[in-house]
């Protein structure tokens, strides 16, 4: 695990040095406040060599989870309410096809085993069940494991029983917007490496900092979603974090919807007038960014090829 420290009663977190490069001088970016349930705020701090941006003093594994007690957290509780979550769900029926093609491009072997790790309500997982793949699907959330058998009929598994899963039998992980949750990087990309076959995938969809609508909405971009994302990843950090664990990264693709609700999202956080329109319209600048340079995309998508 990278270097931290804990508060004398293990609430909270405090990096004292870089997870990913491991120097200790760092630089304060944003002060960010959770919209989604406390209200309380939080900040961003940088490493001043490698630029990596993470959270500061979060709220530790035990604690954490009283941050994620919501019905707006869509992802978990699999809500209808609003048209936010309207919006969710319709760009999520899109984007699973989506990503049911991508892995379709990149994998072009025959099926084989696919983890889904963070897997929600389990949309995914049932999508590449659906096409012929062996699915393992892990999810921490006990609401959304229930949801995904109501919903689905669909089994996924508690998180710590990726430790039965023999080394070199996995030939594609996905994590669709998980990684940034994770406490342990470090140890999850190692667990990842040896799970993977040779020349296996790892798939990882994190939201951009370094994009338009995170620089148009600085410490009000809705992604940040202090505490629940510990790790704030830009397309150069994120490339090395592969390099360090035995991965090269061997293509990379922008996620263009998420732009959008993340600008709605955004305006509805800070309770302006109009906010549907006045996201969609950044979103749509940010769109036409992207278009331009898909490493200025809200999201983006990181296919890893398992290198040793």
């Amino acid at each position: 695990m990278q270097n931290i420290s804990k508060s004398q009663n293990n609430e909270y977190v405090t990096i004292t040095s870089c997870p990913l490069c491991g120097k200790e001088k760092f630089l304060t970016s944003h002060t960010c406040k959770d919209y989604t349930v406390s209200q309380e705020s939080f900040v961003l701090m940088q490493c001043k060599k490698c630029s990596f941006l993470f959270t500061q003093n979060f709220p530790s594994e035990d604690k954490i989870d009283s941050y994620y007690e919501s019905e707006n957290y869509i992802s978990h509780t699999n809500t209808n309410r609003g048209l936010t979550a309207l919006l969710y769900h319709w760009v999520r029926s899109i984007t699973l096809n989506k990503k049911a093609k991508l892995i379709k491009r990149v994998y072009p072997h025959k099926n084989g085993v696919l983890l889904d790790y963070g897997a929600g309500t389990g949309y995914f997982a049932h999508k590449m069940q659906t096409k012929q793949w062996e699915v393992e699907a892990f999810e921490k959330s006990k609401k959304a494991r229930t949801v995904a058998r109501a919903r689905l009929g669909l089994h996924i598994k508690e998180e710590s029983a990726i430790n039965l899963l023999a080394p070199n039998s996995i030939d594609i992980i996905t994590l669709w917007h998980v990684l940034e949750h994770l406490e342990d990087l470090d140890g999850f990309f190692k667990l990842f490496h040896n799970l993977l076959i040779e020349q296996g995938l790892l798939i990882v969809a994190v939201p951009n900092y370094t994009s338009y609508d995170a620089d148009h909405y600085k410490e009000k971009w809705a992604a940040y979603d202090v505490p629940r994302h510990l790790w704030h990843f830009s397309p150069t950090t994120m490339q090395k974090w592969g390099i360090k664990h035995g991965f090269v990264l061997a293509e990379h693709y922008p996620m263009h919807f998420d732009g959008f609700y993340v600008s709605i999202l955004s305006e509805k956080n800070q309770k302006h007038f109009l906010a549907l329109l006045k996201g969609f319209y950044v979103g749509l600048k940010g769109f036409f960014h992207a278009l331009a340079k898909k490493e200025r995309s809200s999201s983006m998508i990181y296919v890893f090829r398992k290198k040793h």
